[in-house]
């Protein structure tokens, strides 16, 4: 068990969640070497995990509460954060507590400067409920370019978290989540000749999100340390069963300490 309470105020925090990726199709492709910059920081490979939450709404909701996805096996998981309440079965010594409603606000309170660079809907602060979980941090932004229909759109979100790391006050620690879009349908625009979005499109864009990784590590490695978590929100199906669009399903979770390089900048 991480001990978040070594971590929290020594360490930048990162979360960064890849939106409806299957566990299924992100542990296959680590498998076959086709996510190099995931696996270079994350050489174990993928846990398989359960969401509380069936789409983006209500798993970020949760998330920011302290329920991130736990262990796809039977028992109670301790979590790595909580917001403080009564007859909690899930929260144990290396849990880091907080007094707030949220653990967005309660790293606020620890000092951490807190941005969320915004992806599918539910971060593009066009309407209110479009504003809610963006209106948990002190910082956030979204643009069309960040977007599910912009095929780039993993590139402009890296390349706008590293000019913002660039400015980043080495004594004030940075909880940094974005949410990344490019996953999340449409992606058939990944697998070139495809028409329609599929099991075999969905890889495609996890690969284009791992190409355009390194530019967000460097980013990273420049700061302090920093404590980073990938996961899924939920996942999708393309015609199992009948069934399409978002499901629950096993989700992809892995946790990793960036190093900084404290003799840069």
């Amino acid at each position: 068990m991480i001990d978040m309470n070594a971590i929290v105020g020594k360490m930048n925090i990162a979360l960064i969640t890849l939106d409806t990726l299957r566990y299924d199709v992100a542990q296959d492709l680590f498998a076959a070497g086709r996510t190099p910059n995931l696996a270079s920081v994350i050489p174990g490979g993928w846990e398989k995990a359960h969401s509380p939450g069936s789409f983006t709404f209500a798993a970020h909701t949760a998330f920011f509460a302290g329920f991130l996805p736990t262990p796809a096996t039977p028992g109670n998981h301790t979590r790595l954060f909580a917001a403080k309440f009564r007859g909690s079965e899930t929260t144990g010594p290396g849990t880091c507590v907080f007094e707030t409603a949220d653990i967005v606000t309660g790293l606020a309170q620890k000092n951490y400067r807190t941005i969320c660079i915004g992806g599918v809907g539910f971060f593009n602060e066009q309407t209110p409920l479009g504003s809610v979980l963006p209106g948990l941090f002190s910082e956030s932004y979204w643009k069309p370019a960040f977007g599910v229909t912009d095929p780039a759109s993993a590139k402009n979100q890296f390349h706008f978290a590293a000019g913002l790391l660039a400015e980043q006050e080495r004594d004030k620690p940075v909880f940094l989540f974005i949410n990344i879009s490019a996953i999340h349908q449409p992606n058939y625009f990944y697998r070139e000749g495809a028409k329609t979005d599929s099991f075999e499109t969905h890889g495609a864009a996890l690969e284009y999100v791992d190409a355009q990784l390194p530019v967000l590590f460097d980013a990273l490695r420049k700061q302090n340390d920093t404590f980073c978590i990938f996961c899924s929100d939920h996942g999708t199906a393309y015609g199992e069963d009948g069934y399409r669009g978002h499901r629950v399903g096993p989700v992809p979770y892995a946790s990793c300490i960036l190093k900084g390089k404290t003799d840069e900048r």
